[in-house]
């Protein structure tokens, strides 16, 4: 029995009492993919990106880990809402525009203490402070730094358009102005590489293109270590209070926290390995989330269908962004139809063993997306079930 199958067993075995869909997270693949994280991490925090979890149950065990500190969350009222819960260091990772949000934020010391904003842009301060409705709380606040790759005099753009601050000098220039702003405090850069952290670069099938993503993130990661270093410099001339400076993601852990600049490192999806975590030389994680679907038609030789599963992942639409079948082995989607919303077809020689109520076992593209489709993760040690714990949505809560 290959290992593969031997999970799929005991995946079987483990939720045999319960009806599908149902989703789950092996937790000894879970906490070795945490430890990873932490030896990667080579002795810097990794603070833990809340979106590719989304489940407050596993937030705590992995925080309650040596080497874990802080999240790093996605949305201001789920950057409150966990700081009401007693997490204490929470990072928002993308400005907002969430007035009600700010005005909470600004009339609580406890949440000031515990929620820092994410700024780029004097407006976002403005926003802020119209928002305040007589709260005078402190508002601790981060800056980011553009990580993306400029060549050709910038007529060449590699990475994402995240924030507009990409010279030392403007991110300086920024941190001036929070300086001067009452009311406000300036207490961390954050940078997130995504070009290097989020694309894997050894693609199944693409030698040519593995081989130029890496001479890209190679060139990215030099260009960036040297520009993050004098960002740093120049921020920590204006604020020498400055509490961290964040970095990275899953794939780029080792490479981000090996610069001096950086204080702490980011990774969340890591934890649960989805499919888009397979095409990395830098880190072999095993996958910890899955979800099942049960075979409710033999269609013919050859093919089963399953129900539902058509979850695809946020990103430019391609191949690579839906769930792949997983166990048993050799299943794939039917290319006229793919992953439905209400029934899936598979094709391969291994439908013919599966029988109506079997189960199929898919992973998902991303991974804390997978938490939007359930409202429970069942956690599984060897071949039980120990605890079921409420994702984000099982506690009723949809942020975006």
């Amino acid at each position: 029995m290959t290992a593969r199958a031997a999970d799929r067993a005991r995946y079987d075995r483990a939720t045999a009492h319960l009806d599908a869909p149902v989703a789950i997270v092996d937790l000894d693949a879970f906490d070795a993919n945490a430890d990873d994280l932490v030896r990667r991490a080579g002795g810097k925090p990794v603070r833990v990106a809340s979106k590719s979890v989304r489940c407050r149950a596993l937030l705590e065990r992995v925080l309650a880990k040596d080497g874990f500190a802080g999240i790093m969350s996605f949305t201001l009222a789920e950057s409150l809402w966990l700081a009401r819960s007693g997490f204490d260091d929470v990072l928002l990772a993308y400005p907002s525009a969430d007035r009600s949000g700010y005005a909470e934020l600004t009339a609580d010391p406890e949440l000031a203490r515990a929620v820092t904003v994410m700024v780029d842009d004097p407006a976002q301060l403005d926003l802020v402070d119209a928002s305040r409705k007589g709260g005078g709380e402190v508002v601790r606040v981060c800056l980011e730094l553009d990580t993306s790759l400029k060549l050709l005099g910038g007529r060449v753009r590699v990475g994402a358009r995240r924030s507009p601050l990409h010279s030392p000098a403007q991110v300086a220039g920024m941190a001036r102005a929070v300086a001067r702003r009452p009311g406000f405090e300036l207490v961390g850069i954050m940078a997130y590489e995504g070009h290097v952290a989020g694309v894997g670069d050894a693609v199944a099938g693409r030698p040519l293109r593995s081989r130029a993503i890496r001479l890209m993130q190679a060139a990215a990661r030099r260009e960036l270590a040297e520009r993050r270093a004098a960002a740093v410099r120049a921020v920590r001339a204006v604020a020498p209070g400055l509490e961290f400076v964040n970095g990275g993601g899953t794939g780029s852990v080792q490479h981000t926290a090996a610069e001096d600049a950086v204080t702490e490192v980011a990774a969340g999806s890591g934890l649960y390995v989805p499919r888009l975590f397979d095409n990395y030389t830098s880190f072999r994680g095993r996958p910890a989330a899955l979800f099942a679907q049960p075979v409710v038609r033999r269609p013919g030789v050859g093919v089963v269908t399953v129900l539902g599963g058509g979850y695809p992942a946020s990103g430019a639409a391609g191949p690579d962004r839906l769930p792949v079948p997983y166990l048993p082995e050799g299943l794939r989607y039917d290319p006229q139809e793919g992953p439905g919303e209400v029934q899936t077809p598979l094709l391969g020689s291994p439908a013919d063993d599966l029988l109506i109520g079997d189960r199929v076992w898919f992973r998902h593209a991303k991974a804390g997306e997978l938490c939007e489709r359930f409202d429970a993760l069942h956690l599984v040690e060897g071949d039980r079930v120990t605890a079921t714990v409420p994702t984000y949505r099982g506690e009723g809560r949809t942020f975006l």
